[in-house]
């Protein structure tokens, strides 16, 4: 897949070289040469431009790009230009990054539904999600082992985890499912989500469930793809 990030501070700068590792096409744009420079043997390809100028961010290939990310954080005013321009041009998929609770409010009313926080997510999760789609958080146990939230894949929807048998089939655990629901706050649609417990062996497994999985990501993914 291809992606753009926006910003190569340091959480920028980590998205993109991790993406970059995982196999995908990675844009990364700054404005400073220094970090464009120190960092083009390491991503894809590196682009030095100031992000606000619409006529050079349009000559980015932004109809190809699966997400942009604007990941500028050190000037909240660019970070917020920029997400405004990303706005007008056709762009499929746009992540922001937010450092305040003003810059989130802004993005809410450009109608930003996908934010990070950088203090509450590393880069590597982020690019963990942005790697796979069907992977809706992850969290790094060890050098070996995570925790992985996904959706039920379809193949399971309907069974208990006694007819699943993932454990012994992937050689995963599940701790846990998570349920969402939908409630209109201040005239805007937000999801809540609810774990129901520790999972036993009669839990059920519906569609537009999560399941929190235990395990080594290797067998993870391979659940996630086999399970579709």
């Amino acid at each position: 897949m291809k992606y753009i990030v926006m910003g190569l501070g340091n959480f920028g700068k980590s998205l993109a070289i991790r993406l970059t590792e995982l196999g995908h096409e990675v844009i990364g744009v700054d404005n400073r040469m220094a970090k464009v420079e120190q960092l083009k043997e390491k991503i894809t390809h590196t682009v030095c431009m100031d992000s606000t100028d619409i006529d050079a961010v349009s000559a980015l290939p932004l109809k190809d790009a699966h997400a942009v990310i604007v990941a500028i954080g050190e000037d909240e005013g660019a970070s917020l230009l920029t997400t405004a321009l990303l706005k007008q041009l056709p762009v499929k998929r746009i992540i922001g990054r937010i450092v305040s609770d003003l810059q989130r409010t802004v993005l809410e009313a450009m109608n930003i539904d996908e934010y990070i926080m950088p203090e509450e997510e590393s880069a590597a999760r982020l690019a963990m999600r942005l790697d796979n789609l069907d992977i809706v958080d992850s969290f790094k146990v060890s050098d070996r082992y995570s925790i992985v939230e996904t959706k039920v894949p379809g193949k399971y929807v309907g069974m208990t985890l006694k007819e699943a048998n993932l454990t012994n089939k992937y050689r995963v655990i599940v701790l846990t499912t998570i349920k969402s629901t939908e409630a209109l706050e201040n005239g805007k649609v937000k999801i809540n989500k609810e774990a129901t417990g520790i999972a036993q062996s009669d839990t059920v497994l519906e569609a537009g469930d999560i399941l929190v999985l235990f395990g080594e990501l290797k067998n993870i993914n391979r659940l996630i793809q086999k399970g579709d």
